[in-house]
């Protein structure tokens, strides 16, 4: 699958990412009867990364941008690599819990299942889980869906269609885990949102393709609905989360 490309504006891109709930790293730290190393593999700015090392006494936050990693946010249990998903560098049988955020749909699966269960320890966990850019709750949806759809959807690569059937066509090697409900959510107020759908990768890709920002089309029509350039709104993505132990 092609990757694309955050390296041009990963300063941006690492600004307007929503959050990950705690529980859900609360919940997958209960999985585990040890917690020595975690592998937040395509870790971005190192959001979950962040998160993990609550839980675990060393994790490696690896990806394969050194832009984006630059601006990862230090923590002494955290080291941060250049790597790729399908061929870490890792130990083999070291890993406790092995996570992906919002890209294993960028994958070549089967070379980077082969690597996870290479490094994974027996009864590791596995946990691989996304937010749908386009799908948020109310009263923004409506808005915000029409423009992924309809305006900025071509210009994703690939991959972004596993994400379209919300990881559904996904199977993880091992025995699948209770993933339960989570929501990804961001504090946020019209400039902030707005700032969100331009460093979408399919926004910046029309933008290349097309010579203008998509986000201008539906600005005035998300401004009415906001109901305040400043009024701060909590925005909130149902998130597809797929759990294996290994």
């Amino acid at each position: 699958m092609r990757f694309p490309d955050y390296s041009s504006f990963a300063k941006e891109y690492a600004q307007t990412r929503p959050h990950y709930p705690s529980e859900l790293f609360s919940y997958l730290a209960s999985l585990l009867d040890r917690r020595t190393l975690a592998w937040d593999c395509a870790t971005g700015n190192g959001q979950a990364a962040l998160e993990l090392a609550r839980y675990f006494e060393r994790v490696i936050a690896t990806d394969i941008s050194a832009e984006q990693l630059r601006h990862s946010v230090p923590h002494p249990r955290v080291t941060y690599r250049v790597a790729q998903a399908e061929q870490s560098g890792l130990d083999g049988q070291s890993v406790d819990l092995l996570t992906v955020a919002t890209a294993l749909h960028w994958f070549d699966l089967d070379r980077f299942y082969s690597e996870a269960c290479r490094v994974v320890r027996s009864g590791g966990v596995l946990a691989v889980w996304t937010y749908h850019v386009g799908y948020v709750e109310p009263p923004f949806n409506e808005v915000v869906e029409r423009f992924y759809r309809d305006v900025v959807s071509p210009y994703f690569a690939p991959g972004a269609r596993l994400v379209d059937d919300r990881y559904e066509g996904i199977t993880l090697p091992g025995e699948a885990v209770d993933a339960g409900e989570y929501f990804a959510s961001a504090s946020w107020n019209l400039d902030q949102m707005l700032t969100f759908l331009e460093y979408w990768s399919g926004s910046q890709q029309y933008m290349k393709v097309r010579g203008e920002n998509p986000v201008a089309l539906i600005a005035n029509e998300l401004a009415q609905v906001w109901g305040g350039r400043e009024r701060v709104h909590t925005v909130r993505w149902p998130m597809y989360l797929r759990l294996s132990r290994l």
